[in-house]
């Protein structure tokens, strides 16, 4: 299913009109979502490297964003441009550790760096701990427009979620993420033809995590809240359900996937089922593995190929 102008501008408008109807927190929520699991997904679906750990990039990126914003009085763009600046050189880091080892080596090494890097902000004085870092300020963008009003927070948002698709979209479709895929298909092969296999990993790492941590910061902001949830092992497994529910590989699926998610979430949690979400979502991850391997973009996509085309 091809991304077409029309489609495009569609998405775009409904996107603008979106917070005349639903609730605007909620939907930034599931933006932030949707841009951790696209950068996740650009990991994952297109490289073939399954990280357990790409929470710490999200919580990273929040951390970093509301420290500065809380202790320096940073603009809200300049915290956001610092919080996916660290990300991203942790990721750079994290990602010469981790590209050269395949497989569950790789998906292990991910872990316990992320597990690693949670004790660290655990312990860490400028992370409050396990109290977190509450009461973020917002600001005001460019000094200008107010971000505490939340139609003007959910604009500031819904553009950079559209600058992170963007990136993932023009990146998959460049030759770079031609390689991408060439890797993911048969690795070998790709280093038979030349290809520096484990830089075009790693570049493709650090983007990801860069565009996870542009995702924590832009949630920090949201809820003026940076907490050991954004680092915690449990976040890096709803971004893997997100993906493989909306449909890995698929341009538009980590935000289907985000989308269902989360809407899930707070449909439960303020019910008799709130106990029990997490059982919930497992069932509803197994339920996707065994019967809707593609997801649900990668179903739909098979069933207009097969019926239409």
């Amino acid at each position: 299913m091809k991304m077409t102008k029309t489609k495009i501008a569609i998405f775009v408008v409904l996107g603008l009109l979106a917070p005349l109807v639903v609730y605007p927190v909620f939907l930034m929520k599931v933006l932030c979502f949707a841009l951790f699991a696209c950068a996740f997904n650009l990991l994952l679906g297109f490289t073939g490297l399954l990280s357990f750990g790409h929470a710490a990039f999200l919580g990273t990126g929040g951390y970093v964003t509301g420290y500065l914003m809380i202790n320096t009085g940073l603009t809200p763009e300049l915290g956001i441009l610092c919080g996916t600046l660290a990300a991203g050189v942790v990721g750079a880091v994290y990602g010469k550790l981790a590209v050269k080892r395949e497989g569950i080596y790789f998906a292990m090494v991910t872990l316990a760096l992320a597990q690693l890097l949670f004790f660290v902000y655990l312990q860490a004085p400028f992370t409050g701990g396990e109290d977190g870092l509450q009461g973020v300020p917002r600001g005001a963008l460019f000094g200008l427009i107010d971000l505490n009003d939340n139609m003007n927070l959910y604009y500031l948002v819904y553009a950079i979620f559209l600058f992170g698709f963007w990136l993932v979209f023009r990146t998959v479709h460049s030759p770079f993420g031609q390689i991408l895929k060439a890797i993911r298909e048969n690795e070998p092969r790709a280093i038979s033809l030349g290809y520096n296999v484990t830089q075009y990993k790693w570049v493709a790492f650090v983007i990801s995590a860069a565009l996870a941590g542009l995702a924590g910061s832009t949630k920090t902001l949201v809820f003026q809240l940076a907490s050991l949830n954004d680092v915690h092992w449990h976040l890096s497994g709803e971004v893997v359900l997100m993906t493989l529910l909306g449909g890995m590989g698929t341009i538009a699926g980590p935000l289907v996937g985000a989308g269902v998610v989360v809407t899930i979430q707070n449909f439960l949690s303020g019910g008799e089922l709130g106990n029990y979400v997490s059982i919930i979502m497992g069932v509803i991850f197994i339920v996707c593995v065994l019967l809707f391997r593609n997801g649900i973009v990668g179903e739909l996509q098979r069933l207009i190929k097969r019926n239409f085309s």
